[in-house]
């Protein structure tokens, strides 16, 4: 109505006979502008609404995106993780020396996070969303770039698995990584699986206009790029002031149990009973 209002304004405006109606008109739309573009309150419960109901339903509605881009990011670790255990001198090309000695050290990297804290959670959440949006975007390469970057952090995940194993870090390297690895790793499958569902609008248009096709892509790629920004910011304040602190290892595993099952709860449940359009 406002849109059409606009349009019979721009009309009444070119007959001079028509200055009183030009007048209401005008008036008429200022008010109503500032009732839609000015309303806090309703921005407000759009954002709520965003994060109860549309982010967890194009979760589901884009799975089997995700699913795929986790199958890469863990077919790749396990592969590298193989490699390693077989031949140890892959991890010094994969890692770097100063990085193996450490290991070698059985000491842990992270440690100089600890003296640092506010800067390094804030490095940590900028390093993650660059990680993840660079994944989300690459997905216009037909999902090359996407796959790539799922390969790549799958090959580091397995190859320093596999390094701290053989040094017998195993349980230090996955008591730091527990806490803040349940959100950040799902937000970097779910930006994997925007990538991917990216490219599945490009190459597999059906029977849209493949303009179309990636438009109604994107657009849901964009909506779960948005949503995982929470995940990623609570994963970069826990992996910054949780992880590497000194609090006990089970209760960092039981953190990690207990962000893990609430995550899966609001993503698989949230918004199922009050669909809305997308």
């Amino acid at each position: 109505m406002y849109r059409q209002t606009a349009s019979d304004l721009a009309t009444v405006r070119e007959d001079v006979t028509s200055n009183q109606l030009s007048f209401y008109l005008n008036q008429l739309l200022g008010r109503a502008h500032n009732l839609i573009y000015m309303g806090h309150k309703q921005r407000m419960s759009g954002l709520v609404r965003f994060y109860t109901q549309t982010f967890p339903q194009v979760f589901r509605e884009t799975f089997r995106q995700t699913l795929l881009a986790f199958l890469i990011f863990a077919v790749t670790g396990v592969a590298a993780w193989a490699v390693t255990i077989h031949d140890p001198a892959f991890a010094h090309r994969m890692l770097g020396p100063q990085m193996m000695d450490t290991i070698e050290k059985r000491e842990m990297w992270t440690q100089s996070i600890v003296t640092v804290k506010p800067l390094a959670a804030s490095g940590i959440m900028t390093n993650n969303l660059a990680v993840c949006f660079a994944t989300f975007a690459l997905g216009i390469t037909a999902g090359i770039g996407t796959i790539n970057m799922m390969v790549t952090n799958g090959m580091l995940i397995g190859v320093i698995g596999a390094a701290t194993w053989q040094a017998g870090m195993a349980l230090q390297l996955w008591s730091f990584v527990a806490a803040h690895g349940v959100l950040e790793l799902p937000a970097i499958f779910i930006s994997g699986g925007a990538g991917l569902e990216i490219a599945r609008g490009m190459l597999f248009p059906g029977l849209l206009p493949r303009r179309e096709s990636l438009a109604q892509a994107g657009g849901r790629a964009a909506r779960l790029m948005i949503g995982i920004v929470p995940m990623l910011v609570v994963a970069g304040i826990i992996e910054g002031f949780v992880s590497p602190s000194g609090i006990a290892m089970p209760l960092k595993f039981l953190l990690a149990t207990v962000l893990l099952a609430a995550l899966a709860t609001y993503l698989l449940r949230a918004g199922s009973s009050q669909p809305q359009p997308i």
